[in-house]
Formats: C-alpha cells, structure tokens, sequence
C-alpha cells in the first residue's frame, strides 16, 4: 500500500440506506463516497439513486458511515448537487450518462480526514488506485486494486485489465505521480474500468445550487491548509506531495498556501473571468500575444492556477522557473482584480502579504509588475488590458446536407483574428431542434468568454434560410418551471446578438463588401429600403398591392446606394420577396442591414421604416448599431409597463440584424485551434 493510499483509507465512506448501521452483510448498502472537505462528499449520481424520490427531493434520505479513528461515525446526509438527475426517479436509467457525479451535504462530520482532488487529468498511462467499500467477499470492507489508466473513451477515462470490485463505485481514483484524487469509480467494463475525471466536476457549478460545489472546494482548500499548518505529526497530503520524486516547478506547501488564501476571496463568476487573467499572465512571462492551442474552464481562482503548470517560456531559459514568477504573477491579478470589484467589501491583505513574501528572489522585473498590481492607487502595469469580454462567441450552422440536418459549430473568437473550436456536430440536427441542441454548447462558449460584467457577443453565421431564426428570444437556461421564468432574459436581451452570411464567410471578401464596410465604421449611417416597394404602405394598408422589384432591379439599386446605408425590411428575409432581396443587398457588398423576423404580416410597417431609419442614424459607427438594438428587444416585450409603452415598441418586435464584417475570421490568416479533448461528435 502506497502512502497515497493510506491517506484515502480514512476519508472513505460507506453510502447505504439510513439507519442501515454497519451492515455487515452489505443487504442495504449502495456504494463509496469520499471527503473532499469537512461536510462534503463525493459519490456517483447512482449510487444515491437507491435511495429513489427522497434523495431527488433534498431530504436527509443518505446514509454516510465513516470511520473516525477506531470509532465508527454514522450519519445521514442530504444530495445537493447531482448530474444527471433522472427523469423517473422510481424508475432509474440502466446506463448512467456521463458525468453520474454528485454531491452530498454531511452535517457533524467537521473533523473527518479529506483527500487531496487533483488539480488536471492524468497523463496516459499512469500509475493508479482504485479505492472503495466492497461486500464481494460476503461482509463488507475496504478494497483497493492497483492498475494503469491507458486513455479515455469519450470524456470518461478507462483503466487497463482493472476495474473496481462491486460496491466500490463512487469511490476515488489516485493518481502515483500526481499524489492526488484524479477521478471516481463509476462503472465495469469487459477489459477494465471506467473513471470519472474531477475537471467533470465543473459541470456542478452551472447546475441550479451551483454555488455549494463552490462551497466545498473552498471548505477543501481551508482543510488542507490547515493541515499543513499542524504541528500534528499525521501524515498529511501536502509533505506526502512533496516527497515525491521528480516534483518540479511550484512546491506542494507553497500551493496549500495560495489556496488557502484564495479561499477567503469571492467566487469567480465564470471561466473567462478567470482565463482573462491567465491570458494576460502567459503573454507577460512569455513576451508574446500568441494564444494557447486548448481552451479550458476553469471555476475557481486555484483552478486557474493549477493551469499554469509546466508553463515555458523560451525566451527566459536559464532564468528562475517561469512557473513558479508565472503563479505570483497570477496571485497578484486576482488579487486586483478581486479588490478592482468588491473594493474594501473584500480584505486583500493576507493574499498581497503572502504574495510580497514568496516575490522576493524574483527578478526586480518581476517584483516591480506584482508592485504595481497590488498595491492601491497605482496605474495599471504593463500585464493589465483594458477591461472588455475575454472573447465573442461564434456559432457556425451550415445549409443541410443530410436529411435536412444542419451542421454547426461553436467556436470562440479571441482577439477579432483567433478562433478557438469548443464544440460541433458534423452530422447535424433537423432546424426543429436546434434551439435544444445548441442551448449548452452556447451556455459554455459564452462562459468561456465572460470576463465579470463584460459579456461575451453572440455571432451568428447562418444560411440565408436560417436568418429569420429568432436566436435572440433563446434562453439558454432550461425553464424550471416557477413563476420567474418569465423574467429570465433572453440571448438578445442581455447580450449583442448579430448574424453573418454564411455563403460569403468563407470566400475573400470582394472589394464593394471591403468598401461598404469603411465607410459604416466611419458613419454616418442611414436607412434604405431593402425592397423599393414597402409593404403595407398606401390607401389600403391591408390589400394595397404595387409591382414587385426583380432581383436585378434590387441589385442595381442597392449597388448604386451610396456608403453607411444600411437596408431595412419590415418583414422575413429567409424566404419569399426578402429572400431574393436580401441575396442582392449582400451581393452589393452591404455589411449591415435591419429586418423583422416575426411570421405575421405587419400594418405598421411605414412606421418601422421611419424609426429605424432614426435608429440608424443616430448610430455613429456600424458597431454602435448593437446597443440600441439590443435595448429594443427588452422593451418590446416589456408587457408590464402597459399598453401605451407596448405599443411604442411594437414597430420592433422580433426585429433582427446582419453585422458582418469582411476582416472578422475566417477570411485572412487565421488561427485555428484543435477542439479540446473529449468534446464535440463525430
């Protein structure tokens, strides 16, 4: 038994019905679970699932035993957090889908023994324990097996010839060279076993409730700090850590103690927040701009750090260790950053102590960047950006190929040039279930993106049959059914949502479309009609018919239009007189143009004409058309400010809005990223 495994041993705990005491004979016992901080365990979705309706109801319906010294300690706890939860809690799934994690609450339990969660996967192959209780043997005890994690089938990771023994899922996976918990037991295969990773406990934090994996992650890093704060001579994982063989980079005690003190801050609000700032951390050490090849989503401020290991930079070989100037650098961002939002709500101080501290045989470069970071009132150093959205969202969906299915894409615009692949399905779904089907992956690029208040932007290349889709009425929340529901916000409403052309995205842009778009930058702006003929215009507002444009006719006069003008429809473009038309405004070059998505026909549409065209106008520049536009989806819809505001906001009802600029990728030399591991379909 490794000394790994003999720090697991304590933390271990048996999940069976309440009340079910130590049951020798296993007849009401479910699976393993395991302290990850004092009140916190971690366990598989279906192993809690025994306990049906009350455990999916948030009721103490869990029994945890665990052994405190040579005492044996029971209790019962409640699931806070669980993925999935199933949809007939009397009647669970056969086959759990991925990750089958989840949380339990464990009230009394201050002074149990906690495991160490690694802070990456492990490198295939590696050295591994698989803990947990087992009744293979007829009376129930600790098992544990040594074997090889060879790789990963989907997003679970496969051990080779070994798997658990019965009872032992929801158990923890160590790591031998990471000295860590890297995943849990959850099932049996025919030539070994499979793990869940702990990055797949990032995916508790979006759930409702989120908050509490927070919770004890924190409540993790308080424990381990104060471990190694003992005087206790028991071993502890932090000195066990650092006796390993071959360690480099940033020592295991200094990591407990940032941890620690990134404990006691606010939570992040979400990955890019935290990217953001490892983004600016990795340009500065490095000297360069150039992006990562994998994104990633980190939830926590030591995730973020965990995240700079093995950092290099060619550019200061035979310097100090640029992981370790790279993780005081990190320190000293959140730091600001933090103090930057919450100001004196928040004490900084113990972090920028321990950060000034461990800075003092960095190079005096180094200690005067951290300097100006932390300390208050100084001008923003060099390695601080302007505060703006880490990165915009691009979602790609492509004409049909295969039975009416629509292939898509879910990528991340950095920096206006580089883009990072996140999600796809090259098959595609029918138009029917797209708003389903692209609900998370969005949720999770826009995440991704998000830096605090700065929100991301949604770009949207579409075919031109797809641009009469309302994306901006999507929520990307599923609906929970209560009353406030009807006060969720929409993608439109909380942020810029516009549309691109999906027919000219991948072609060089052509010299009108290059000319055009100069000249909406510059401004001004005005509105022309898209159609000559505006519909609902004349004596008869409802049977009024004049000739229609041809499309040559439209092409002509939209060519000739002069720059900043800006097509308005009020009605469908991906069909009918709109689509023909819109065909000949882009192939005119132009980058911007309004329209209204809505299936009805419209009697106010000379209205709509006249308020858009005073909408566009007093937009400086094209960019400037996102904000007033967005504002307009959130009044038009505003039913509770009565009927009067309604209707002045009619005229903007489901109203829509093509921004493509010729420069923005794929057109000229960009970089684009492999997906990230495990993600995306085939």
């Amino acid at each position: 038994m490794s000394a790994f495994d003999a720090l697991v041993r304590p933390a271990l705990v048996r999940i069976a019905a309440p009340d079910s005491g130590y049951d020798p004979h296993g007849d009401r016992y479910w699976g393993t679970g395991f302290f990850i901080a004092p009140g916190w365990v971690l366990t598989c979705a279906h192993v809690v699932a025994e306990g049906g309706n009350a455990v999916w109801r948030s009721e103490p319906a869990v029994g945890i035993t665990w052994e405190d010294g040579k005492t044996s300690r029971e209790t019962t706890g409640t699931v806070v957090l669980a993925l999935p939860r199933p949809d007939r809690p009397d009647d669970p799934p056969d086959r759990w889908a991925f990750p089958d994690i989840a949380l339990v609450r464990v009230p009394g339990a201050q002074k149990a023994a906690c495991v160490r969660l690694g802070e990456c996967p492990p490198v295939p192959p590696a050295s591994v324990g698989l803990h947990g209780w087992s009744r293979e043997t007829g009376e129930l005890g600790i098992r544990h097996v040594h074997g090889t994690l060879i790789g990963t089938d989907g997003k679970a990771l496969i051990t080779d010839w070994v798997m658990p023994v019965e009872g032992c899922s929801g158990g923890p996976v160590v790591d031998h060279q990471q000295g860590a918990v890297v995943g849990l037991n959850k099932g049996r295969g025919r030539d070994g076993g499979a793990v869940v990773p702990v990055t797949a406990l990032r995916r508790l934090h979006d759930l409702p409730g989120g908050e509490a994996m927070g919770e004890a992650l924190r409540a993790h890093d308080r424990y381990h700090l104060a471990r190694y704060r003992s005087l206790d001579d028991r071993p502890d994982w932090t000195r066990t850590q650092g006796r390993l063989t071959g360690a480099t980079g940033v020592s295991p005690g200094l990591r407990t103690q940032l941890y620690g003190h990134f404990a006691e801050l606010p939570a992040p609000t979400a990955p890019g927040e935290i990217m953001d700032l490892i983004d600016q951390v990795k340009a500065w050490i490095r000297d360069d701009e150039l992006p990562d090849a994998l994104e990633d989503d980190p939830r926590t401020w030591s995730e973020g750090a965990g995240l700079l290991r093995g950092l290099r930079a060619p550019r200061r070989d035979g310097v100090r260790d640029p992981e370790l100037d790279a993780v005081l650098l990190y320190a000293a961002h959140v730091a600001r950053h933090v103090r930057g939002r919450y100001g004196e709500r928040v004490d900084t101080a113990d972090l920028t102590h321990w950060i000034v501290d461990e800075s003092g045989d960095a190079d005096r470069h180094l200690r005067r960047e951290i300097d100006r970071l932390v300390s208050p009132g100084r001008p923003a150093p060099l390695s601080v950006r302007e505060p703006r959205a880490r990165a915009d969202v691009l979602l790609e969906i492509d004409p049909p190929i295969y039975d009416r299915r629509y292939p898509w894409r879910v990528k991340l615009l950095l920096d206006g040039h580089t883009v990072s692949p996140l999600h796809f399905d090259d098959r595609g779904v029918e138009r029917a279930q797209l708003r389903e089907t692209l609900r998370e992956p969005l949720a999770d690029a826009l995440r991704r993106g998000d830096s605090g208040r700065h929100l991301a932007a949604v770009e949207a290349v579409l075919p031109l049959e797809l641009f009469d889709e309302p994306l901006d009425t999507w929520r990307l929340e599923p609906p929970q059914g209560g009353p406030e529901d009807a006060w969720a916000t929409t993608l439109g409403q909380r942020r810029f949502v516009v549309i691109r052309d999906r027919r000219r995205y991948d072609r060089e842009p052509a010299p009108e479309w290059r000319e055009r778009w100069e000249a909406a930058e510059s401004g001004p702006l005005r509105a022309v009609p898209l159609r000559a003929e505006v519909p609902g215009a004349g004596p008869d507002a409802h049977t009024a018919r004049v000739r229609r444009e041809t499309w040559a006719e439209a092409y002509d006069r939209l060519r000739e239009a002069e720059g900043g003008t800006v097509p308005v429809y009020c009605g469908r473009v991906g069909s009918g007189d709109g689509l023909m038309a819109m065909h000949a405004a882009l192939a005119a070059g132009h980058p911007l143009a309004l329209w209204r998505t809505g299936s009805h026909d419209h009697t106010d549409c000379v209205e709509f004409h006249e308020r858009a065209d005073r909408l566009i106008s007093a937009a400086p520049t094209a960019w400037d058309v996102r904000g007033p536009v967005r504002s307009l989806r959130t009044r038009a819809t505003d039913r509770a400010a009565g009927p009067e505001a309604l209707a002045a906001y009619a005229w903007a009802e489901s109203i829509a809005l093509i921004l493509d600029r010729p420069d923005r990728p794929p057109h000229g030399g960009r970089l684009e990223a492999p997906p990230l591991l495990g993600e995306g379909e085939q």
